[in-house]
């Protein structure tokens, strides 16, 4: 599911809809704490306490959008982009903040004894419009992230955890930030732990070092003084809200799965399993009609990225319709919301349909018509950071303009992996 953790309405008490919680007396599932979050469905559930995931289909749509106070919104609109090898671009915005970010998500699936991890490779282009020499991209940074491990699928207390390096790389400012997000041992370390340096990258001096845990305390330190940065246990989360099932369309992310998350709430897996085979099989058969007809696929939403997006080509897709990055916030709002329905209320005109354009060369798109829709794809080298050579302005400045204490995280990554299925009453 494009879903994932923004998948239910503030307060609903829920989680994504492929998590799964029942009592002991189930012996295909295992109870789970809070804090192991919702990876308990990335393997198959032949191995103790995990299940099959709901893996996106091509054109699936999520929406969602987060009150941040003083009548201040975000807004973010996601669709798969493609399915072999799986690719999920998103757009988000916060027009009062002069926050912009346009990302692609491809995740791939490795299985490592006791642990199953997801690859978290792709890029996203944050912006801040309102910073930054050129005004039609803002002061751009581009970011990788962190992957995801379960641990403790065989035996042991299943944990989750994030591990490996993310980069954050700032052409303008001459910046480069290398984030290790460090496991636990087997017999030292904690959980949750980070390090990390920010250097200039034109000489590679390392200007300022990170600690402390993503969970919790972060702190910065330059010439031996620390100052804590960023509080994870008292920032306040603004959950993420969806629109209700009945206006929702077709190929969006609660209503396609509605069925299926429903079963698993109920714990019946043998309906669970239908639901699921009913959508791939639809999937299924519209890649052999469009094999069959000579027409390529195309998202929705996105398009390709081109020269002059203010992009670099490793983010491949970019929302298709323009928002003015020097607008009022009023103005970039609207012409967000004209995208795709976000908010409560708003109308689709039309239905959803799969664009019959024919590629270039007359041959129709590949497509793989069998077998289950899940693809862990190759071993292949992550995504490295770009390197660049401008000159910049002293950290200090984009620290003391960008570093205020937030109202509240956009984001709870934390209290989001505590909650479950969707609610009774979310129903189609």
């Amino acid at each position: 599911m494009l879903s994932n953790w923004f998948s239910q309405p503030e307060g609903s008490g829920h989680s994504s809809s492929d998590e799964t919680r029942v009592g002991d007396n189930d012996q295909d599932t295992q109870v789970m704490d809070p804090d192991q979050g919702n990876d308990n469905h990335i393997a198959n559930k032949a191995i103790r306490g995990v299940k099959k995931p709901l893996n996106p289909i091509l054109g699936e749509i999520f929406t969602c959008y987060w009150e941040l106070g003083n009548n201040k919104r975000a807004y973010y609109i996601s669709e798969q982009t493609s399915h072999h090898p799986p690719k999920s671009s998103y757009f988000y915005m916060a027009p009062d903040y002069h926050i912009r970010i346009d990302g692609t998500l491809k995740p791939r699936s490795r299985f490592l004894g006791n642990s199953a991890a997801s690859m978290m490779e792709g890029v996203a282009y944050l912006s801040l419009l309102n910073r930054g020499k050129n005004k039609e991209i803002g002061e751009q940074y581009i970011l990788t992230q962190p992957n995801m491990y379960a641990r403790g699928i065989l035996f042991g207390k299943m944990k989750y955890e994030l591990g490996d390096h993310s980069f954050v790389r700032c052409p303008e400012l001459d910046l480069t930030a290398d984030i290790e997000f460090k496991m636990k041992g087997w017999l030292s370390g904690t959980y949750n732990a980070i390090g990390g340096v920010i250097k200039r990258e034109s000489t590679g001096e390392v200007l300022y070092e990170l600690s402390g845990f993503w969970s919790d305390e972060m702190f910065i330190k330059n010439t031996g003084h620390k100052d804590m940065f960023f509080n994870a246990m008292t920032s306040k989360p603004s959950s993420p809200k969806v629109r209700p099932l009945a206006e929702q369309e077709e190929r969006e992310s609660q209503k396609l799965w509605a069925s299926t998350a429903k079963a698993v709430k109920e714990r019946n897996h043998e309906v669970a399993s239908d639901e699921k085979t009913k959508i791939e099989d639809r999937q299924r058969e519209e890649a052999a009609a469009r094999a069959q007809d000579g027409v390529d696929w195309h998202p929705r939403l996105f398009r390709r990225v081109r020269p002059g997006d203010g992009v670099g080509d490793d983010l491949e897709w970019i929302i298709h319709t323009r928002v003015d990055p020097t607008a009022s916030p009023e103005e970039q709002t609207q012409q967000f919301l004209s995208i795709y329905p976000v908010v409560d209320g708003q109308k689709l005109d039309g239905g959803f349909t799969i664009p019959p354009r024919k590629e270039a060369n007359g041959q129709a798109e590949k497509n793989g018509v069998a077998g289950d829709l899940i693809d862990i794809g190759g071993d292949v080298p992550p995504t490295q950071p770009v390197t660049n050579n401008n000159k910049s302005t002293e950290i200090e400045n984009l620290l003391n303009s960008t570093g205020k204490p937030a109202e509240g995280a956009l984001i709870d990554f934390t209290e989001d992996m505590k909650k479950d299925s969707p609610a009774d009453g979310d129903k189609p």
